[in-house]
């Protein structure tokens, strides 16, 4: 039995984690934590949740667990993971504390000095899809960003081919709920309904260097990407388009079949036939990403799809764990 701790659960990325967790054969929670909601029950503060208690995370008893997901602020999340890993305790880190490998263009991105630089090296990028040997013998996983997730498995097999020429761009579109559980003025209701707002667009979004750091993993002359993200008026759910200028010599049969041979043993990536297209509908409340494929003109056009609760976090990190503690990798994830 894998004994979990989890620090943050009341934000919607931990809620989501509890509701994956309880459902997992070989998991037992050890404890929950909540600055705001400390000595209160879970499902006092989302009734669909178990009646688990929440402590304030430095009550939280570390050394109790095998592993800990911190779903918590940046900055924030790096101290905690740096005292969990002290303990002997594995992590697995939800914020953006350990995806940038470079501590210069963390502090340029997120504004402050990272608190733990030495780990940098050591955090394994968990994109499970292309991770898998690292994920094995890992200490310290990073967590994809959600948009990031939806990004990268529509463009790996096309960088690593080194299929792409110039200016790659990705418009991709997310649920309210990415944009966490604090309360916002730009996500009230009244503000999100019957609307549909750009954000951040072109180069300026905090995941970007993400995106480009893994891309030149896999290609380091990948081109360029211009980055608009987008808040749609649902709960949930990512919908990237990603645009791709092609090397000649490509066409929507080569493209199709790249993709089903890069993902066909994938759980939980799914390619759809030439000619269909991925919706929300396809991804809500499961671990999934859907794509779909077409060109036109010499460009290639990539729609790939997630739910940004599951495959864009909590799915994903319970992915990363299963892989992490040797359990088979569907184990607690829905995969309907």
């Amino acid at each position: 039995m894998i004994k979990v701790g989890i620090m943050g659960a009341s934000g919607y990325t931990g809620l989501e984690l509890v509701r994956y967790l309880v459902g997992h054969p070989a998991v037992s929670i050890g404890f929950a934590t909540s600055e705001s909601n400390a000595g209160r029950c879970l499902s006092e503060v989302h009734p669909a949740v178990p009646p688990l208690p929440l402590v304030a995370m430095d009550s939280a008893p570390l050394v109790e667990v095998d592993v800990v997901f911190l779903c918590l602020p940046h900055a924030a999340s790096a101290q905690k993971a740096a005292e969990s890993l002290s303990k002997g305790v594995r992590v697995v880190d939800l914020s953006a504390d350990f995806r940038l490998k470079d501590a210069a263009v963390y502090q340029e991105w997120y504004g402050l000095e990272h608190p733990v630089p030495h780990l940098l090296g050591e955090a394994v990028y968990g994109l499970v899809e292309f991770a898998r040997p690292q994920l094995c013998e890992a200490r310290l996983v990073a967590n994809p960003g959600c948009y990031p997730t939806s990004i990268l498995l529509g463009l790996q097999p096309l960088l690593a081919a080194d299929a792409a020429v110039g200016t790659i761009i990705a418009d991709s579109k997310s649920g309210v709920s990415g944009a966490g559980r604090t309360p916002k003025l730009h996500t009230h209701f009244v503000e999100v309904v019957d609307n549909f707002s750009p954000y951040s667009i072109g180069r300026s979004h905090r995941h970007l260097p993400e995106i480009e750091q893994q891309m030149r993993c896999w290609n380091q002359d990948s081109p360029q990407l211009i980055f608009s993200p987008h808040l749609l008026p649902v709960p949930r759910g990512i919908l990237s388009t990603i645009y791709v200028p092609l090397n000649n010599g490509w066409n929507e049969v080569r493209l199709y079949e790249l993709y089903q041979e890069k993902y066909e043993a994938e759980r939980f990536v799914k390619v759809l036939e030439p000619g269909k297209l991925p919706s929300l509908a396809h991804v809500n409340y499961t671990n999934k990403c859907v794509m779909g494929l077409t060109v036109a003109g010499g460009t290639a056009v990539i729609t790939s799809a997630i739910d940004n609760l599951g495959k864009g976090a909590a799915g994903q990190a319970m992915q990363n764990m299963n892989v992490m503690f040797g359990v088979e990798e569907t184990t607690g994830l829905r995969r309907n």
